[in-house]
């Protein structure tokens, strides 16, 4: 069976709890006590020299990174929906990985952790890239449903998590009406599951 260490308030983690309910895989939930810094402990240190979480363990793969997690989803158990093999198609979907990991991950979950996890860091600046990102999206969106190609894709559950939950980082999606449709689009995929926050 799938295990997933995981905890509970992270957007990472909660992209693969969602991808792995999408796919209607079984799988089980391995708690990770973040806040006593359990995942940096020697067990986990074996299993992820970064000492991070998510971790997937599916047979004798060990993975971590939730977008690297996802890709390995999506091609292992999703077919060609999730994550396409012809190369233009895999490349539009590919590049909102690292927008998640880098603008997303540097702007709204920022903010974010700022308010829900104390973390220092120059506010102004991190909730200034939420909406520089947010926009981004947001006119992206004006004429299509979903990120790439005509139907959710990866790229959709990798950005999906730290932009719906970018108000609990103080950053309101009022001005982003094609994000908050897209926002609900996913709540209404079959086998969605939510978050505290979501």
């Amino acid at each position: 069976m799938i295990k997933l260490f995981d905890y509970e308030l992270s957007g990472n983690c909660y992209k693969v709890r969602l991808m792995l309910s999408l796919l209607g895989l079984e799988h089980e939930i391995v708690p990770v006590n973040f806040m006593e810094g359990e995942h940096k402990s020697p067990p986990f240190l074996k299993l992820n020299p970064l000492g991070q979480i998510p971790i997937l363990i599916d047979g004798d793969l060990v993975i971590h990174d939730s977008q690297a997690i996802l890709v390995y989803l999506a091609r292992r158990y999703g077919g060609e929906n999730w994550l396409p093999i012809e190369a233009e198609s895999m490349g539009k979907v590919v590049q909102w990985l690292s927008i998640a990991a880098n603008e997303i991950q540097h702007g709204p979950a920022t903010a974010r952790l700022h308010f829900v996890f104390n973390l220092k860091t120059d506010l102004e600046l991190v909730q200034h890239r939420a909406n520089v990102i947010l926009k981004v999206l947001d006119e992206h969106l004006q004429k299509r449903n979903w990120l790439e190609l005509d139907h959710p894709t990866i790229a959709d559950v990798a950005c999906y998590p730290y932009v719906g939950l970018a108000p609990e980082g103080g950053i309101s999606l009022e001005a982003y009406p094609n994000v908050v449709a897209w926002i609900d689009r996913i709540k209404k995929l079959k086998g969605y599951v939510g978050m505290p926050g979501l």
